[in-house]
């Protein structure tokens, strides 16, 4: 019986890493770069530093620490006036009778000032909430999921993890948990195929919060 659920953030609650990538394409239109925002849709669940290095190495912009800069201005406003909440979430949270926690590869201050954002923070205790600057390991690597886990004396067998993107659900796959890939976001635009995430490990993929219940409550 399942009774812990850690979630991703970005991509799984709240609908930023389309965001992210309207802020990548708006920048690179300053270079002349005509980016589709769906090409961005392979960076899900990336560190922005690395989807900066990838980038500047293929299109050849040297200034980095200022590429990162003006990307995170820009990323930064469009989050705080378009950020909205994965649809079907707040009622899943509302419903699910769990111990919910959430384990990304963002700052812990955004991942609250984004949950006050789309008044999701209700339903999480900051204190169970996980993230890159406390373990300071990205995924792919298990740390944030594992650091969730012992933490809080969790048992593998009795927790899911729910996940938009390749590295997430690798990072639940090396940490030995199961985990769900949830399709939900406006990163996952349609004719993309899902099969990336089953081939990354997920058991099952989904883009309803609806069915995600009904998996869980099977499981």
């Amino acid at each position: 019986m399942i009774k812990n659920i850690i979630f991703d953030f970005d991509g799984v609650l709240v609908d930023s890493e389309i965001l992210v990538a309207k802020a990548f394409a708006k920048y690179m239109q300053k270079y002349a770069i005509e980016i589709d925002e769906n090409e961005f849709a392979n960076f899900a669940g990336k560190k922005t530093v690395q989807v900066i290095d990838i980038l500047s190495q293929k299109y050849s912009i040297k200034d980095q620490e200022k590429f990162f800069t003006d990307i995170m201005g820009i990323a930064s406003n469009i989050y705080k006036n378009e950020l909205t909440a994965i649809e079907g979430a707040r009622n899943f949270l509302h419903n699910i009778k769990l111990s919910l926690y959430i384990g990304s590869n963002s700052t812990k201050d955004r991942i609250l000032s984004g949950l006050h954002k789309v008044k999701l923070n209700k339903y999480f205790n900051p204190e169970k909430i996980y993230s890159f600057d406390l373990v300071g390991k990205a995924k792919p690597d298990p740390a944030i999921y594992l650091k969730a886990i012992v933490d809080n004396n969790l048992n593998k067998n009795e927790t899911i993890i729910i996940e938009d993107s390749v590295v997430g659900v690798k990072a639940a796959a090396n940490a030995d948990v199961k985990v769900i890939g949830l399709t939900a976001g406006g990163h996952w635009y349609h004719g993309r195929d899902e099969q990336e995430l089953l081939d990354a490990g997920a058991f099952t993929v989904t883009n309803d919060y609806i069915k995600v219940q009904e998996i869980i409550e099977s499981n």
